[in-house]
């Protein structure tokens, strides 16, 4: 459990009436983060992931295994449970469709049908800001931002139509509430914080270095989740909204990036390529790794490049008016945490 999970679920846990809580994805960087807190302040808690993990063995939390695919296994899983909180997902940049798809669409389909047949009381479904990305900047939008026509990634492409079910549901009367955490990163982060330790030495910054970005630290990403479904059950009203979360204050990303470097103890990045050049070997390497089928993701693809090139960053008013969310773990608080969680882990990456 992260080093400050009793200060951030102070606001969490306060009158609460224990509940049966299904987390999907329990095992993963968000979805152990979130059943934490939610053990800590007394909730029932089931996980529902393809395999099991000790450390929620360890917090005594149930365990059904299955895949998120399979409608049966997840209408098993949702029996007798209050709440639902949907992390689980496909990420990634690189692969065939029909894994995202099957993963991210239809898991989130099956999750709605099952919260419907078990009169499950709340849906939290986590999205991300790449639904809205269309490759040009985003500075400071808010919700209503449209989806783009085209997307260059499956990810961002069917995370946008489960999202857009959700919320179809919820208009259908499913009590629900979709949130677009950006970047998250922390302690015991499996994604963001290894890739960027691994490829120390070979980064590259892509363009001029000054685009910022949205980012948000684990544990305001967790209590995030947690305070929209105490709210969306005080609040019914609240059912069918999206809401950006980040830290609030965006960052220079590659200023962001030389700090992780450096909480794991590595130099920062002093090479540079230009946005075209980028977006040029992205494709490349897309058509070279499609033209022989290689199944390792590229170094570079259209998509990241535009992502690492460009501003995204988010207006989170909303979330700080209907969900009292603001984030309680500062930027640099939250890297020295991530710097002595390191420890040596960085070693193990490189």
């Amino acid at each position: 459990m992260n080093s400050n999970n009793s200060n951030v679920n102070e606001r969490t846990s306060k009158k609460h009436t224990p509940e049966n809580i299904l987390v999907t994805g329990g095992g993963g960087f968000l979805g152990k983060a979130i059943v934490e807190r939610l053990v800590v302040r007394g909730d029932r808690v089931r996980s529902f992931s393809r395999s099991s993990h000790p450390a929620l063995d360890t917090l005594g939390v149930e365990q059904v295994q299955g895949d998120i695919s399979d409608g049966m296994a997840v209408s098993r899983a949702c029996e007798g449970v209050d709440t639902v909180y949907h992390t689980a997902a496909k990420a990634g940049v690189w692969g065939k469709y029909q894994t995202y798809h099957r993963t991210n669409v239809v898991g989130t389909r099956n999750v709605i049908v099952a919260c419907r047949n078990s009169d499950v009381h709340h849906l939290i479904y986590t999205s991300s800001p790449s639904v809205i990305f269309d490759g040009s900047n985003m500075r400071g939008v808010d919700e209503s931002t449209p989806y783009p026509d085209r997307y260059a990634a499956h990810y961002p492409r069917t995370k946008a139509m489960a999202e857009q079910a959700v919320v179809q549901a919820a208009a259908e009367g499913l009590s629900a509430i979709v949130l677009r955490p950006h970047l998250i990163w922390g302690p015991e982060d499996n994604h963001l914080v290894p890739r960027i330790i691994q490829r120390a030495g070979q980064l590259r910054r892509v363009g001029d270095g000054s685009n910022l970005v949205d980012t948000i630290y684990i544990d305001n990403a967790a209590e995030a989740h947690i305070l929209a479904a105490d709210k969306l059950s005080a609040d019914p009203t609240l059912s069918g909204n999206i809401y950006f979360i980040s830290q609030g204050e965006p960052v220079a990303l590659w200023e962001m990036v030389d700090a992780i470097l450096h909480a794991g103890g590595l130099q920062p990045v002093h090479k540079s390529i230009s946005a075209g050049t980028a977006r040029l070997i992205g494709t490349i390497l897309e058509l070279v790794y499609t033209l022989f089928r290689v199944k390792t993701e590229p170094r570079l693809t259209r998509f990241v490049a535009k992502e690492l090139s460009t501003d995204h960053w988010f207006d989170i008013s909303a979330a700080e008016r209907d969900l009292d969310y603001s984030p309680r773990v500062s930027t640099q608080e939250g890297l020295e945490h991530l710097s002595k969680w390191l420890g040596d882990r960085s070693a193990q990456w490189q």
